[in-house]
């Protein structure tokens, strides 16, 4: 249908255009005296053929530009396109009231009369989109009013909103299942983006001859699905995708950094990326981490060691919540449950790790 207009479009500008230049071409090359090839109705004809030629030529380039402006005008907020668009009728004023001032009609050529106010409509209106559009925050703060409650009220709004920016996910944080407990309870705001190109993944991997990443890619699908229709959250799938960029985890930041969004991960060296170009990160390991119970050097508490330790005489022991606790001089306690002491705590970004020792060797000290 758009190419149906499209080429409409030339047509009728192609006999427009026929009208106004063939005759004068015709005039040049002195075949004026044919009445049948110099009339208007012979002309707009011409044009017309010309124009829907062209057409057929650049009609894909016309499409994909056309199409390229519509997802870039989707993906701007709304904000940036009411600042681009009074910065544009500033623009087309300006280069009204200039034509309007210079006498055209003593300019040599009447060519040049055609061109000038065109070439300054398209240069001012231009010029007007860019600086409203780069401007926005100065134009926002002309109507704001340096009161202390309204700046409370901003401030509130300001913060409403990044709550609700555009949660995208990964694969891994899909894979992992999680993300479907925490947007139940409600600790998850805004709207959920599953991008095309991370459910082309998780459907690679649900299909793969691997048993276990046939399973993690199952699993993947069912988180989705339970988020989707089971959980009280807007879920939304992007379509687009980035032809240019292979990296699944490439495509996720540049969606967030054309959506201001916040990418959802578990990924270790995706949430470096993150950092590193500036994006939005929630780790979902940073959270587990964060809610864990508190530790503190001297505590007492009572362990099950499971295995040996890499160095000598240590034992392994873990908590509830997974957290590794390397007990010294634990290796002769291996299956049983001890009492030990806290010696220190050890918090990275991969996780926590708790040193203890046994508190009988304590009490023999």
């Amino acid at each position: 249908m758009l190419k149906r207009i499209i080429q409409a479009f030339f047509i009728i500008l192609g006999g427009v255009v026929g009208i106004f230049l063939i005759p004068g071409i015709f005039n040049l090359i002195n075949i004026q005296d044919i009445p049948l090839i110099t009339n208007v109705y012979s002309s707009a004809v011409i044009g017309a053929i010309l124009f829907f030629l062209i057409s057929v030529w650049c009609l894909d380039y016309i499409v994909n530009w056309m199409k390229w402006i519509e997802e870039s005008l989707l993906k701007a907020h709304v904000s940036d396109l009411l600042s681009g668009g009074l910065g544009l009728v500033f623009g087309l004023i300006i280069a009204y009231l200039i034509v309007n001032v210079i006498p055209l009609r003593y300019i040599p050529y009447q060519i040049f009369s055609i061109i000038i106010p065109i070439f300054l409509a398209f240069f001012l209106g231009y010029l007007g989109f860019r600086v409203g559009f780069r401007k926005k925050e100065e134009l926002t703060n002309l109507f704001t009013l340096p009161k202390s409650g309204k700046k409370k009220l901003l401030n509130e709004e300001e913060a409403e909103e990044k709550n609700k920016r555009l949660k995208i996910l990964d694969t891994s944080v899909i894979i992992d299942g999680r993300i479907a407990d925490i947007c139940q309870t409600g600790f998850l705001e805004g709207v959920i983006v599953i991008p095309q190109f991370v459910l082309e993944e998780l459907q690679h991997i649900a299909d793969s001859s691997d048993v276990l990443k046939r399973n993690r890619g199952r699993r993947g699908l069912d988180i989705l699905n339970r988020i989707q229709k089971e959980l009280d959250i807007k879920v939304e799938i992007y379509e687009g995708d980035f032809e240019d960029v292979h990296e699944v985890d490439s495509k996720l930041v540049k969606l967030a950094k054309l959506t201001s969004g916040v990418v959802v991960t578990n990924d270790f060296n995706l949430n470096k990326v993150c950092e590193l170009q500036k994006v939005a990160v929630l780790n979902i390991n940073d959270l587990a981490n964060a809610v864990k119970p508190v530790v503190l050097p001297g505590e007492e508490m009572k362990v099950q060691v499971i295995k040996d330790g890499k160095e000598h005489n240590q034992g392994i022991a873990y908590l509830d919540d997974g957290t590794m606790i390397v007990v010294e001089e634990g290796r002769n306690y291996i299956g049983k449950h001890i009492d030990v002491l806290v010696t220190s705590v050890l918090q990275t970004a991969a996780g926590r790790m708790i040193f203890a020792k046994p508190k009988l060797l304590e009490k023999a000290l």
